[in-house]
C-alpha cells in the first residue's frame, strides 16, 4: 500500500538524528515543515516534505497513492513509552487510599503490599489471561498515539512467572499492532522467601534465570531496582554485569527513593538508561552525561506518589540525552496517557514543550535500541505516524489531560482513525 499524507498544518519530523539520542538544544530542534506531507510505501517512510515537492519527486508513487487529507492537523512520528510493567495481575488501588491517608510507598511494601502484591496476583493469573488484559491495555496506548512500548517482566520473582510475563510479551509483539520491547527484571524486589538471604537469590538471577532468558531469546534488556532495602549497587552491578554476558543489554531503576549511586552505576556499567532519577545526585548526573546513558524520567509516578519530580531541566543543560515515559503499572503510576505525562513534565520538571516532544519520539526510542528505524520521519525508517487533532505542536501540552490523537498508522498501516481503533470500526461493520 502506497500512503501519502498531505496538508498537514506542521510535520513534525526530527530529522537529523546524528545516530544518537539527542542533547541540549538539540532536544529542542523538531525539524518542522509548514503545510508538509508523507509518503509513504508498503511499511516505510519514501520521502517528507512539501506537498508541492513530493508530487514533483515522486509522480509515479503520487498516482497511485491513497491520499490522507491532514489538512489544520499535526503529523509527527508515533509515540514511543520506553519504561513500562506491561504485563501484570490484579491492580492496587486500595494502596492508593492508603497513601492518601499518609503511608509512604517503602512502608506499602515493607508490610507486604507494593511489588509483592502485584507478584502474588501475577502468579495466580492464567497465561490467557494475562494476554487478554494486556492486549487491552495495549488497545489503549495505540489509542493514545503509542506505538511502540517497553514491557518489564518483574512481578513473578520467580523463574516460571517471570517467563510466563516474557512469553505473553513475546505473544503480543507477535500479535498485536504496537511493538513489544522486552526487559527482563527478575530483580525488581527481593521475595519475602529470601527476606533474610538476598544474596541467594540474587545467585539464582545470575545462575539461572538470566541465562534462560539468553537462551529464549525472551529479552533484549536486563533491569534491576537499586534502590536501599531492595538490591545495592554492588548486588546491581553483578546482576548487570552477569546479563551483559549473556547479551543483555544494562538498563537501571536509579535513585527513585533515596540517593544511591544509581547514576553512576548505570554510567559505569555502560547502561543504555537509567530511569526514575528523582534524586539523582550531581555526580550521577555528570557521569550519564558524559556516557551518553539515556535518563527515562517518569513524572507520572512522582506525581502519583506526591514526590518531588526528578531534575529534569538540570538534566538536559548538563548533557543527559532524556526520554520522558509513563511507568504504567498497577502501583505506582497506573495511566497509558503518554500525552499527560508530556504535561507533568512541562509543569514540575521545567521541560519545553520542544524537548518532551523529542523525549517521547527519538530520544525514547534510543533509550530501547531502537532509534535507528523509529522515533523520527526520516526516508527508511519505520511508517510509525500520527496525526494529531490539533492546529500546532503547543496546543498537544496546552489542553492538558486531552487525547489529540485522530489517525495512527503503524506500519505503513492505519490502525487508528477518528479516534478509534481499525479492528473496532470492522466489528461495527461486520
Amino acid at each position: 500500500m502506497i500512503l501519502l499524507i498531505e496538508n498537514a498544518n506542521q510535520l513534525i519530523t526530527l530529522q537529523g538524528t546524528m545516530k544518537k539520542a539527542r542533547t541540549k538544544e538539540e532536544m529542542s530542534n523538531l525539524q518542522i515543515i509548514d503545510n508538509g506531507s508523507v509518503l509513504i510505501s508498503g511499511d516505510l517512510i519514501i520521502a517528507t516534505g512539501t506537498k508541492a515537492s513530493l508530487r514533483a519527486h515522486y509522480p509515479d508513487l503520487v498516482s497511485q497513492a491513497n491520499i490522507i487529507d491532514a489538512s489544520g492537523k499535526v503529523v509527527m512520528p508515533g509515540l514511543v513509552d520506553a519504561h513500562t510493567h506491561l504485563v501484570f495481575g490484579g491492580t492496587r488501588e486500595n494502596e492508593f487510599q492508603m497513601r492518601l491517608n499518609g503511608a509512604t510507598y517503602m512502608d506499602i511494601m515493607n508490610a507486604g503490599g507494593g511489588i509483592h502484591a502485584t507478584t502474588k496476583k501475577t502468579r495466580e493469573a492464567s497465561f490467557e489471561h494475562l494476554y487478554e488484559k494486556t492486549y487491552e491495555h495495549l488497545n489503549d496506548f495505540l489509542k493514545h498515539g503509542i506505538t511502540t512500548v517497553e514491557s518489564k517482566s518483574g512481578y513473578g520473582l520467580d523463574w516460571s512467572t517471570e517467563e510466563k510475563q516474557l512469553q505473553v510479551a513475546k505473544k503480543l509483539q507477535e500479535n498485536h499492532e504496537v511493538d513489544v520491547v522486552s526487559t527482563f527484571m527478575g530483580a525488581h524486589a527481593v521475595p519475602a522467601e529470601y527476606k533474610n538471604n538476598p544474596d541467594a537469590f540474587v545467585d539464582i538471577i545470575i545462575n539461572e534465570m538470566i541465562p534462560k532468558v539468553a537462551e529464549g531469546n525472551l529479552a533484549e534488556f536486563n533491569d534491576v531496582f537499586c534502590e536501599k532495602g531492595v538490591f545495592t549497587p554492588e548486588q546491581s552491578r553483578k546482576i548487570l554485569l552477569a546479563g551483559k554476558e549473556h547479551g543483555l543489554i544494562p538498563k537501571i531503576h536509579a535513585d527513585e527513593i533515596e540517593p544511591y549511586e544509581g547514576a553512576e552505576l548505570a554510567a559505569e556499567v555502560g547502561a543504555i538508561s537509567a530511569e526514575h532519577l528523582l534524586v539523582a545526585s550531581d555526580k550521577g548526573i555528570r557521569d550519564m552525561a558524559e556516557a551518553g546513558t539515556v535518563a527515562v524520567l517518569l513524572p507520572g509516578t512522582a506525581f502519583f506518589l506526591k514526590a518531588d519530580s526528578a531534575r529534569g531541566r538540570l538534566m538536559i543543560d548538563e548533557g543527559v540525552p532524556v526520554a520522558i515515559s509513563t511507568d504504567f503499572n498497577p502501583g505506582s503510576s497506573p495511566t497509558i496517557s503518554l500525552p499527560f505525562i508530556m504535561n507533568l513534565a512541562c509543569m514540575n520538571m521545567g521541560m519545553t514543550m520542544e524537548e518532551v516532544l523529542t523525549a517521547t519520539t527519538i530520544n525514547a526510542a534510543y533509550a530501547i535500541n531502537r532509534g535507528h528505524e523509529i522515533g523520527s520521519l526520516e526516508e527508511g525508517k519505520k511508517a510509525d505516524v500520527l496525526i494529531l487533532d490539533v492546529a500546532n505542536y503547543q496546543q498537544l501540552q496546552y489542553f492538558y489531560g486531552m487525547n489529540h490523537t485522530h489517525t495512527v498508522i503503524k506500519n505503513g498501516r492505519v490502525v487508528v482513525e477518528n479516534g478509534v481503533l481499525c479492528s473496532e470500526l470492522q466489528n461495527v461493520t461486520d
